[in-house]
């Protein structure tokens, strides 16, 4: 499993640096042409919504898995025992749930019927599907970390919003 936890942390890592280094390319020539050449770049306009688009959800996968998401874990943090246990997998059952059933399974209908319809964006022609498929490729991720979290809680009782060491499968390190 930590084998393939890096394989799934490396990918997301490239495909995120690699869609924020254009993004940024992409936003420093819509600014450089439009106040410099007075013509703005409409291609590199949608293109940086839809690098933001990948930015934003496939980071939001990422940083799940990193353990560093945003969260409220009041609950958790002041339960222990069985109880500690419990809380954390609801948790892991939400955060899963919504990872398959809305990102996953509606995100998969989203690109299905999108595509289906032939619908394209304005400026680059790109099928709008192709940019849709961004929502269940982050969810498949979320719902991989989700089934490392249920491991890891079985295993060892620690839950979804415990930081792990620097050196531990999965750690910031990884």
């Amino acid at each position: 499993m930590h084998h393939t936890t890096m394989v799934v942390n490396g990918v997301l890592r490239v495909v995120i640096i690699a869609a924020f280094a254009v993004l940024v390319a992409c936003v420093t020539w819509q600014v450089f042409s439009r106040y410099v050449l007075g013509t703005p770049s409409t291609v590199t306009d949608e293109m940086a919504r839809f690098l933001f688009i990948w930015v934003a959800l496939l980071g939001g996968a990422y940083t799940l898995g990193q353990r560093r998401h945003l969260a409220i874990d009041l609950l958790s943090s002041t339960s222990t025992g069985l109880r500690k246990r419990v809380v954390d997998l609801l948790i892991i059952t939400a955060i899963a749930g919504f990872a398959g059933v809305v990102m996953i399974y509606g995100g998969l209908d989203l690109v299905a019927r999108t595509l289906k319809t032939g619908q394209v964006s304005p400026a680059l022609r790109l099928p709008m599907g192709y940019v849709y498929i961004a929502i269940p490729f982050a969810g498949s991720a979320m719902l991989y970390y989700c089934v490392i979290f249920l491991i890891d809680l079985l295993r060892t009782g620690r839950g979804p919003t415990e930081q792990l060491g620097p050196t531990a499968p999965g750690g910031p390190l990884d």
